[in-house]
């Protein structure tokens, strides 16, 4: 199995499909977390209800961990069941193949970017829209509408350039956003070494800094 570049699973990983790695955290939901088993028959229970209620908005505030329940418990039904189409069914309700799909695929994104969902740093509409990317644009555009604070709106237009078959770079700058921008607040001391740095080697700070991060990461 294929690894995301954090380390984390792809879109295949296996069950628990619904383990609360993030909503477990106690910055977001501390014990209130719910885990969905799709080998489990109960689970699967509890995660097709939870769905139905998801999809008529009943389960509870329109919050960022709900949401993420509700993508989970759509993963969890899509895995238990073996198919978008057997999910909605075993769901019933107002719970369609497309809804159940788009919250399936952000619950698949790596965790490093539905933690950002989690804490609210990221819409969780915006995460859908980022979820319908692929491979590294899904961090690149992640990474992006943190930086820039792009709306849903901008997310989902940028999203839809890049299925087009533009690059992530050339869908930003259609928005006119600078990928890789990014502002940095350093302690005094460091600052003026970085700048005390560039100016004897006749080099820009963001040289500097890209070695350093280059060696860190």
């Amino acid at each position: 199995m294929t690894q995301d570049p954090d380390g984390e699973p792809p879109a295949d990983r296996e069950s628990p499909v619904g383990e609360p790695v993030i909503r477990r955290d106690p910055r977001v939901a501390g014990e209130s977390a719910v885990q969905f088993d799709p080998n489990d028959p109960e689970s699967l229970a509890e995660a097709a209800d939870t769905v139905r209620q998801f999809a008529s908005n009943t389960a509870g505030s329109e919050d960022n961990v709900f949401m993420l329940r509700g993508a989970a418990a759509c993963a969890a039904l899509v895995r238990g069941t073996g198919s978008y189409k057997a999910a909605a069914e075993r769901a019933d309700g107002e719970a369609t193949i497309s809804f159940i799909r788009k919250w399936a695929r952000v619950h698949d994104l790596p965790r490093s970017i539905r933690r950002h969902v989690a804490l609210g740093e990221i819409a969780p509409t915006g995460a859908k829209h980022i979820a319908r990317v692929s491979g590294e644009s899904r961090f690149l555009l992640a990474w992006a509408a943190l930086d820039h604070d792009l709306t849903v709106r901008e997310v989902r237009s940028i999203a839809s350039r890049v299925n087009e078959g533009m690059s992530v770079e050339e869908a930003l700058d259609a928005e006119g956003i600078d990928l890789g921008s990014l502002s940095v607040s350093l302690p005094p001391e460091t600052y003026r070494e970085l700048r005390r740095h560039a100016a004897l080697e006749d080099t820009d700070p963001d040289e500097i800094v890209e070695k350093a991060l280059d060696n860190y990461l």
